[in-house]
């Protein structure tokens, strides 16, 4: 495998690929196929690669060109519990 690597790194500086490109389009590879293998489960995906949920979900937003509103994930849908069934105590 690092004979590979080695090549195509040769090849990516010979196209005078920048660093920065040149680990943003790995890591964007890496994660895809990562996908790919998990039946694109973000959880199965996330624990596979060793990072969290959440930040797997913002690169794979950012991937699509969808970033969320200021970075936050989509709030989910939580049961309502009925106020009037529980009582209230009151302070002495």
């Amino acid at each position: 495998m690092r004979k590979q690597m080695e090549s195509l790194i040769a090849a990516m500086l010979d196209g005078r690929i920048l660093l920065e490109e040149a680990i943003t389009e790995f890591e964007k590879i890496y994660i895809q196929k990562a996908l790919e293998r998990n039946s694109d489960h973000l959880c199965n995906t996330a624990v596979a690669l060793g990072i969290h949920r959440n930040t797997l979900s913002k690169r794979v937003a950012g991937y699509n060109g969808k970033p969320k509103a200021n970075g936050k994930a989509p709030k989910s849908k939580k049961a309502k519990i009925k106020t009037s069934a529980v009582k209230k105590r009151k302070r002495s």
